[in-house]
C-alpha cells in the first residue's frame, strides 16, 4: 500500500464541477510519470497488437493478446473490447509487456451473441458504466483473494446489464451494453461537453445525487486526458439512470471528499501477481473498495468505489444487485 498512500498524499482536490446530479472534483499532482507504454487505442491504431478469441472455439472468460511493437501496452479495467465471438469488458488493470503473448482475463458484456462478427478485437472506446466496474472489481477482488487469479462473477456481469438496460428501457437483440451506451449518445455528451480537464489533473472524485460514489487515478497526467472524457461517462450514465430520483440535489461537502481519499489511504491492502508487468494491489475499508495497477511502486492506475451500504444507505449512488438476481455463469470450453 506504500505506493497507494504516497500518490493519494501527493494530490490535492480542486474546484469542483457539477453538471444537473453529478459532479466531479479534480484530483491535482505536481507529480506525473511520463508514459513509457502505449494505451489500448493507441496500439490498435498502430498495429502493434492483437486481440482474438483464444481459439476457433472460443472462451467467455478468456482472451489472446499479442503485443507486436517492443514498448508495453497499458490496458485498463473496464475497456471494452468490441468484434469477434461476443463484446468483453477487461477485469483488470494490465501492463502487457511489449513483444509477448499472453491470455487476459475478460468479462462478457453481450450476453446474446456467440459469433463472428470479426476475427479480432477493436476498442469499443468507452469504459463501462461506473456501477458495473464497481461489481466486477468487487468479485475480481475476492478471486484474487481466493488464488483464482482475476475472475470476475459472469452472472452479477450480466444481471447490472440487463437491470440498467430495463431501468434505461433499451432493449437490445444481443442484450449488448455498448446499445445502451448508443440509445443514450446525446445524453451522455450533454454531460462530456459540461466538465474539462484542468492543470495538473491526474485524476477525479465522482459523486452523484450529492454522494461521492467512486475515485478515478492515474500516474500520468497525459493518460488521464486521454481517458477523461470516457471516466466522465462511465459515471454519467449512472447519473442518467438516477436522475429523477431526487428534485434537490444536495452539494457534495469538500470534507466528504477528502474523507472518501481519507478512507482509501487508511485501507487494508493485497498484492497479487498481475498478467505481465507491475502487480495488483486491492484494497478496501469500512466505506469503500478499489484496486490498483503498479509498476516498479508506481501507480499506473487507481479506482475506487463506495461500497453498498458504505456510509451512504443501500444505493450509495449505485443500484445494489443481489445474490438473487445473479444468473448462472456462462461459460464456453
Amino acid at each position: 500500500m506504500k505506493s497507494i498512500v504516497s500518490y493519494l498524499k501527493g494530490a490535492q482536490l480542486d474546484k469542483k464541477q457539477v453538471h444537473k446530479n453529478l459532479t466531479l472534483i479534480p484530483l491535482l499532482s505536481e507529480d506525473s510519470l511520463e508514459p513509457y507504454y502505449l494505451i489500448l487505442e493507441q496500439a490498435i491504431d498502430e498495429g502493434l497488437i492483437e486481440i482474438t478469441e483464444v481459439n476457433e472455439s472460443g472462451s467467455v472468460n478468456d482472451l489472446a493478446l499479442k503485443v507486436r511493437g517492443k514498448k508495453p501496452v497499458l490496458l485498463i479495467e473496464g475497456e471494452e473490447l468490441k468484434g469477434a465471438k461476443q463484446n468483453r469488458l477487461i477485469n483488470a488493470s494490465f501492463l502487457i509487456a511489449g513483444g509477448t503473448k499472453t491470455k487476459i482475463p475478460v468479462s462478457c458484456v453481450e450476453e446474446g451473441r456467440w459469433r463472428y462478427s470479426s476475427r479480432e478485437f477493436s476498442s469499443g472506446k468507452k469504459m463501462m458504466h461506473a456501477s458495473l466496474r464497481r461489481e466486477a472489481q468487487a468479485t475480481v477482488k475476492e478471486s484474487l483473494e481466493r488464488g483464482s487469479g482475476h475472475r470476475s462473477d459472469q452472472g452479477r456481469v450480466w444481471s447490472n446489464i440487463a437491470e440498467t438496460s430495463r431501468r434505461m428501457k433499451v432493449a437490445s437483440p444481443t442484450m449488448a451494453m455498448a446499445d445502451v451506451f448508443d440509445k443514450t449518445h446525446d445524453r451522455l455528451e450533454d454531460y462530456t461537453e459540461r466538465f474539462e480537464v484542468v492543470e495538473n489533473q491526474v485524476g477525479a472524485l465522482f459523486a452523484i445525487d450529492g454522494r461521492v460514489v467512486g475515485l478515478e487515478c492515474f500516474g500520468s497526467r497525459e493518460t488521464f486526458a486521454q481517458f477523461f472524457n470516457k471516466l466522465v461517462q462511465s459515471y454519467a450514465l449512472d447519473a442518467l439512470d438516477r436522475s429523477g430520483s431526487s428534485d434537490k440535489i444536495p452539494p457534495v461537502p469538500t470534507a466528504r471528499a477528502k474523507s472518501f481519499i481519507e478512507s482509501a489511504i487508511k485501507s487494508k491492502g493485497r498484492r497479487h501477481k498481475a498478467v505481465s508487468l507491475g502487480e495488483t494491489i486491492s484494497f478496501a475499508s469500512r466505506i469503500i473498495s478499489g484496486a490498483a495497477l503498479a509498476d516498479t511502486n508506481k501507480v499506473l492506475h487507481l479506482s475506487a468505489f463506495r461500497k453498498n451500504g458504505g456510509g451512504g444507505g443501500s444505493r450509495a449512488g449505485f443500484q445494489r444487485f443481489s445474490s438473487r438476481n445473479r444468473r448462472r455463469p456462462f461459460i464456453v470450453e
